[in-house]
């Protein structure tokens, strides 16, 4: 057992003036297996790459062993999957691999195919094996649930609970309570660890929150009944200087004044630091402002019905039959492995060129609101992305806020975003628009445990009719009225 040991840790990017850390202290145990949480800005990913030491910082990390990260970077993808493993891992043999497949409920036929031909589940599961097949190294896991189904989900979870050794980020409640031993919180003015899987850590956190809100009405009368008497004291000197009008011993009055001015200004001292210290008990109560959605109603029947429909790529089917009908406020979950066509099918609903067989019927004049996978195509400013999809540009930013971007980043490009933050994105786009059918494709990709309380929130309180195609299982739990399986 060794310890990684951070020791004052002070960063903060050039660009920026305000620091993601300042003198953090932590120690981690090698054999943890430490779930990271937090809000999308809060430094996780950053604080990898300080581990891994690819940003200059102040402050001490004591590294007792070696860092891999995932996902890792794949020269030459075209190769077989077995080189690609093998440039990873050179001393191991094809039977390792074969076994460590086995785990994860790959077939041994992968190391046999074309890497960049694998589906993205099945390539973070490669690219897991090869991670925990390097001894001796403590492993930084970032977001890996992104392109899994839910059955892929399950399996790395478990997979990841015969490990040992490794930070995890993942936003994914019932993914984190499967593997983890520990949980490292981002919070807004503090990093905690505490041991335990996510639900426990949850369960702590809200408890202390109540308690701290609990406090939140008797500390702001106490904070305004403080700022009162400091007016009140402020006041004194003042008024006895202003007796010194007219009056006979001035000299006197002045030493009076100056005596109450010294006294003022050591009670205001007090009193401020008062202030302060109980303005500080709630700095870490994570705040949610509620989101609002204005869905169009249709009311003449089905939005769109589906009758034996099959969709082909290349000429070939990629799913069996698909029959349903989807009306006003149901919220129709698409569940099925990777490359089972639910995101083809969502493309194939909006018109897009897929081929398929059957029947497909969208009501006249229905309109959608898609929000996509992938951001890849986000670039430029706010402002331009507002005028190019004709938003109401006070109410998007507003929307934005709500998920928790700060004003500063209403002047960046969206090129310098996080990738939770280009996801909130396209969700403020779609929040914003009048549909009568919302389509939403991996929706919660590195989208926060709180930015997905928000929209359970807002989907409950609002009943739009919705497509979802998300992995999530807490989330589809809350809001789903009805699960097809491709």
């Amino acid at each position: 057992m060794s310890m990684i040991k951070i020791e004052n840790l002070t960063f903060a990017y050039p660009t920026s003036g305000d620091y993601i850390f300042e003198n953090l202290n932590l120690q981690v145990d090698t054999h943890w297996k430490l779930g990271v949480i937090g809000r999308n800005g809060r430094g996780k990913t950053t604080f990898f790459k300080l581990l891994q030491g690819k940003e200059a910082y102040s402050g001490t990390i004591i590294r007792p062993v070696s860092f891999d990260y995932f996902p890792m970077n794949v020269s030459k993808p075209h190769r077989l999957t077995e080189e690609v493993l093998h440039s990873m891992c050179p001393m191991k043999e094809e039977w390792e691999f074969i076994y460590e497949f086995s785990l994860l409920d790959l077939a041994d036929d992968v190391l046999g195919r074309p890497f960049d031909t694998l589906s993205g589940g099945e390539q973070t599961k490669v690219l897991l094996a090869a991670l925990f097949l390097g001894e001796g190294h403590f492993l930084l896991i970032d977001e890996p649930t992104n392109h899994l189904d839910a059955h892929g989900r399950a399996c790395v979870a478990a997979y990841l609970k015969k490990k040992k050794g490794f930070m995890l980020i993942s936003h994914d409640r019932q993914f984190l309570d499967g593997c983890v031993d520990h949980i490292l919180a981002f919070n807004k003015t503090s990093i905690d660890c505490q041991a335990g899987n996510f639900s426990s850590w949850f369960m702590n956190f809200n408890h202390q929150q109540e308690q701290e809100v609990a406090k939140n009405d008797q500390l702001n009368k106490e904070i305004s009944r403080l700022q009162q008497s400091m007016r009140q004291t402020k006041n004194w000197s003042h008024q006895k200087e202003a007796t010194k009008i007219g009056a006979v011993d001035k000299g006197f009055v002045s030493h009076q004044a100056a005596k109450l001015m010294k006294r003022s200004k050591s009670i205001e001292a007090r009193k401020k630091k008062s202030i302060d210290e109980k303005a500080g008990l709630l700095k870490n109560v994570e705040r949610t402002e509620p989101l609002k959605i204005t869905p169009l109603t249709y009311s003449h029947g089905p939005l769109l019905s589906l009758s034996n429909v099959c969709l082909f790529y290349q000429d070939r089917a990629i799913c069996s039959p698909i029959s349903f009908s989807l009306h006003q406020g149901e919220r129709l979950f698409l569940e099925g492995k990777n490359g089972s066509g639910k995101s083809s099918l969502v493309k194939c609903l909006q018109q897009e060129p897929i081929s398929y067989t059957g029947t497909m019927k969208l009501a006249p004049h229905l309109i959608i609101s898609y929000v996509p996978q992938t951001t890849d195509h986000l670039k430029g400013t706010l402002k331009a992305f507002v005028q190019e999809h004709q938003l109401d540009e006070t109410q998007f930013k507003t929307i934005l806020r709500k998920l928790g971007f700060d004003r500063q980043q209403f002047e960046k490009r969206m090129e310098s975003f996080s990738a939770g933050q280009k996801k909130e994105v396209l969700i403020a786009k779609s929040l914003c628009e009048k549909a009568h059918l919302y389509i939403w494709d991996e929706p919660l990709n590195f989208i926060d445990l709180y930015v997905r309380i928000q929209i359970e929130q807002l989907i409950q309180e609002f009943q739009p009719t919705m497509i979802i195609i998300e992995h999530d299982q807490a989330f589809k739990d809350a809001i789903a009225t009805r699960t097809i399986l491709l």
